[in-house]
């Protein structure tokens, strides 16, 4: 994906810096990346269509509007394909939106809400949305292995509670694996019904957080997971992702990650890398448990 810094997008508009900046400001539109620097990186795509809009001679407002309607068709045609199970034409419209947004841009802008759409108009236990989950969970791995490799990041281990791969939660799960991986963190998934060898598994990756994802799974065995968790590994942070407002311990105010794959990235890269106290995520407190609890000690432990 090709990215223009400030001074090169103000050329190909023909504005001033100052003038660019204040669009974002008034607008929010062109958004820009930051680079690790924290310079703004504008991607050419929105660039172009915004200059493709001002040469028809439209004011800057219709001109953004213009703009972003070219951008969204992204969508429509991701759509499109997938109802239409034509997979490599919505392989094509993910290259497409490629060209003109991040990768992690291109999933929240383009794949899951286009997934939404197939949720909402054929519903998430039908035969379409299957076709077009499993379809988006692949591409969602794909672009994962071929991010590039940060062997030396911090770890975070992911609780994986959602139901299956056709879970819409397993989705933004990838989505949150794959944001994760481009800002150098290690996520390690881990189905939180698998207990025997978990200790080998933290001892190996170290992690600095922990994650619970999705809310399929019974509260008791998210329990009893991160029982076997804090045993292995301490005290660490634990956060909520996704878990449509459960929390699996007494701490009613335990500390959900925004829905949003990328911000829930940089929360997390904040917190594995020593954030404030304003910053860290409160810490889950699970009951002492020196051995297996019953179902109904469980809950009402869970429920207290």
């Amino acid at each position: 994906m090709r990215t223009l810094k400030t001074s090169e997008a103000a050329a190909v508009l023909n504005v001033s810096p100052n003038t660019l900046r204040a669009w974002e400001r008034r607008f929010g539109y062109p958004k820009p990346q930051r680079s690790p620097g924290k310079h703004r990186l504008y991607t050419h795509g929105e660039i172009a269509a915004l200059r493709d809009a001002l040469q028809e001679g439209l004011s800057i407002s219709s001109a953004i509007s213009r703009a972003r309607e070219s951008v969204a068709a992204d969508t429509h045609v991701l759509v499109g394909a997938l109802s239409a199970y034509e997979l490599e034409r919505a392989d094509q419209a993910m290259e497409g939106a490629l060209a003109l947004r991040s990768v992690e841009r291109s999933v929240e802008e383009v794949l899951l809400p286009s997934m939404a759409e197939i949720g909402e108009r054929h519903g998430t236990d039908s035969a379409p949305w299957a076709v077009a989950a499993r379809w988006a969970g692949e591409w969602l791995l794909r672009a994962q292995r071929l991010s590039p490799p940060m062997a030396t990041g911090p770890a975070v281990l992911v609780g994986d509670a959602t139901r299956d791969q056709l879970d819409p939660d397993c989705l933004a799960l990838r989505a949150l694996e794959l944001c994760s991986s481009r800002i150098g963190l290690r996520a390690v998934t881990l189905p939180v019904t698998g207990l025997a060898g978990l200790g080998d598994v933290i001892a190996a990756y170290d992690p600095k957080v922990v994650v619970i994802a999705g809310g399929e799974e019974v509260d008791d065995d998210v329990a009893r997971w991160a029982y076997r968790v804090r045993a292995s590994a301490g005290a660490l942070p634990v956060l909520l992702y996704r878990r449509n407002g459960r929390s699996t311990t007494r701490n009613a105010g335990a500390r959900h990650l925004a829905d949003s794959a990328t911000i829930a990235a940089g929360q997390l890269l904040d917190i594995a890398e020593g954030g404030s106290a304003e910053d860290e995520a409160e810490e889950l407190e699970f009951e002492d448990m020196s051995g297996p609890v019953s179902t109904t000690q469980n809950r009402r432990r869970l429920s207290a």
